[in-house]
């Protein structure tokens, strides 16, 4: 797979006003294109690697100032892209920063496409297609156990899981061709139960990395939780007490919430996406119902509904309407306002729901309410390190077309077929395995994955 050895450039910083924009420059001509608009104590061809240095920016159409800048130098290969990288750092106004870029690329220079360095720095072999893919986890990554996952992702951990499993199922195919091509010589050969045994070893290491997706996914994406209830319950107030901030607006008037309100907070490391809904009733006004109905599809779409209880009016014929509705779903139900009436009667005990007493006036009960939402997705406390733990759905998928590989691998010898009969299977899973690093995978799949990644990563 190959690509064309130009240079590309881009804007690698977001966009707006800031102390500090960089526009990275990678390929052959890097040093000889950013020469050209460069002027410091000596030329860039002279600066040592992996040095800062001072200087200005200037067009050589007129000789004009653009900026006053530092410039670092990379030389091949000790980069993130294997080739010879320049990264500006100049003052972080859109205008500068256009007005550079568009110096480098009349210069000679390419628009890079997004996420065009990670792929060169993946096509250039300085890293794998699993830890390409770990790089846009990081960016996007809302907590830091998120973003520590996604870390030990990039360092190989994952990877080396998966390589070294291939590694097995590969030996296993070269000692079944050594004893199917050489039966009469004096080899190392291997027979159908030693296969057998190997590929049950092998299917539990991959049953072992599937079972880490639910977690993985987990940190990685988050859970989307939906506060549902009565008008006037506290559910805004739930959610302001969780943001710490006043994102909802909150009174006494039955119906104050018409629109879904989001936020994203961080319990215990896992990525809540908290909706603040409509109060559930009947109602004659338009806009309330309108409410209403997105609240209903909220719930068909959440993992997790809290549903609150209005304590000093106990549970009511509405709220057991609204509980009938939540049937099937992760529920945690909050009795909120305790401050006014501590005990709630008749509300129906069901398995697996667990009942909270709060006052969110007060911030009783908040503690209790996270440590029971890490307690539903994660069963406790999460331990990460050194886990190489499955966060991508992709990966996910093809673990799980590689297991099925095996298995039929494993069916063949229960039906007693022979060794090469085994070997289409076993190939299967390697091929399935080298989709996730990227070593059996065509360029359409990798332009698609590469295409998510903003410009200048």
């Amino acid at each position: 797979m190959m690509y064309d050895n130009d240079t590309i450039a881009a804007i690698s910083t977001p966009y707006g006003t800031g102390g500090i924009g960089i526009i990275r420059v990678s390929g052959d001509k890097a040093f000889e294109i950013v020469g050209k608009i460069f002027k410091g104590k000596k030329d860039v061809g002279q600066f040592k690697s992996h040095t800062i240095n001072y200087g200005k920016i200037k067009d050589p159409l007129d000789d004009s100032i653009i900026d006053e800048v530092l410039l670092t130098k990379m030389d091949k290969p000790i980069t993130f892209t294997r080739e010879n990288v320049v990264e500006i750092n100049c003052h972080s106004g859109i205008t500068i920063l256009k007005k550079i870029l568009e110096l480098l690329i009349r210069e000679g220079a390419r628009p890079a496409e997004p996420g065009e360095f990670t792929k060169r720095a993946f096509l250039n072999g300085r890293i794998d297609l699993a830890q390409a893919e770990a790089v846009i986890d990081i960016i996007n990554a809302r907590t830091l156990k998120s973003s520590k996952v996604a870390l030990q992702q990039l360092e190989g951990k994952l990877s080396e899981k998966i390589k070294n499993t291939r590694n097995n199922l590969v030996e296993l195919i070269a000692k079944i061709e050594v004893t199917l091509d050489y039966p009469e010589e004096d080899v190392d050969k291997i027979t159908e139960q030693e296969v057998y045994n190997s590929l049950i070893e092998i299917r539990r290491k991959l049953m072992d990395l599937l079972s880490s997706f639910k977690k993985g996914r987990i940190i990685r994406d988050g859970i989307s939780a939906v506060i549902v209830g009565r008008p006037n319950v506290g559910k805004s107030s739930l959610l302001n007490e969780l943001t710490g901030q006043n994102r909802a607006i909150v009174t006494e008037v039955p119906g104050t919430t018409r629109d879904i309100i989001e936020e994203y907070i961080n319990i215990s490391g896992i990525p809540v996406k908290l909706l603040d809904t409509a109060g559930i009733r009947e109602t004659g006004d338009i806009v309330e119902k309108i409410g209403v109905d997105l609240t209903k599809k909220a719930i068909e779409a959440a993992d997790l509904v809290i549903m609150m209880i209005d304590a000093a009016e106990g549970f009511t014929e509405e709220d057991e309407k609204i509980l009938k509705i939540l049937q099937g779903k992760k529920i945690i139900i909050l009795t909120n306002k305790i401050d006014l009436k501590n005990d709630v009667s008749h509300i129906p005990e069901t398995d697996g729901i667990s009942i909270i007493k709060t006052s969110m006036t007060k911030g009783i009960g908040i503690d209790q309410l996270e440590n029971e939402i890490t307690r539903l997705f994660l069963s406790g406390n999460i331990f990460i390190e050194n886990e190489g733990l499955v966060t991508n759905l992709r990966h996910a998928n093809l673990i799980e077309k590689a297991i099925k590989s095996v298995d039929n691998g494993i069916s063949a010898y229960n039906d007693g077929m022979p060794l090469d009969c085994m070997t289409v299977d076993i190939r299967n899973a390697v091929h399935e395995l080298g989709e996730i690093t990227g070593e059996s995978i065509n360029e359409d799949i990798i332009n698609e994955i590469f295409s998510r990644f903003c410009i200048g990563k």
